[in-house]
């Protein structure tokens, strides 16, 4: 059987192209923990460089990825300072096999969406 890993990528759906410079945080969630396993940036693609959890870092389990989209939003001149409707964008999600795992974030100034990608 092949390990797991998980990769990730950010659209910007309001200008139709991939978000790069998006920093995404990877946490492992257990109980009432919240443990930071990992970190990376999008490219210009609005991929990472490398999966954001590899094979050889993979244990099933409950994750959460942190998207700034509002650093990214703020940065494309989308939105204003101040108060922004989308700032961090917390996405929890369950891996129970050891499989390639997809979470691409879809994003606008005022709204999101994701789904197991492939």
């Amino acid at each position: 059987m092949a390990g797991g890993w998980l990769t990730t990528h950010v659209l910007d759906t309001a200008r139709g192209c991939p978000a790069a410079g998006v920093r995404i945080m990877l946490y492992r969630v257990g109980g009432n923990s919240h443990r930071k396993i990992a970190e990376a940036v999008t490219n210009a693609d609005g991929r990472t460089d490398a999966p954001i959890l590899p094979e050889g870092a993979f244990r099933t389990g409950t994750y959460e990825l942190v998207f700034c989209a509002g650093d990214y939003l703020r940065a494309t001149g989308q939105v204003r300072e101040g108060v922004l409707f989308l700032d961090e964008v917390p996405i929890r999600f369950g891996m129970a096999e050891e499989a390639h795992y997809h979470v691409p974030l879809l994003l606008s100034p005022f709204g999101y969406s994701t789904y197991r990608g492939s």
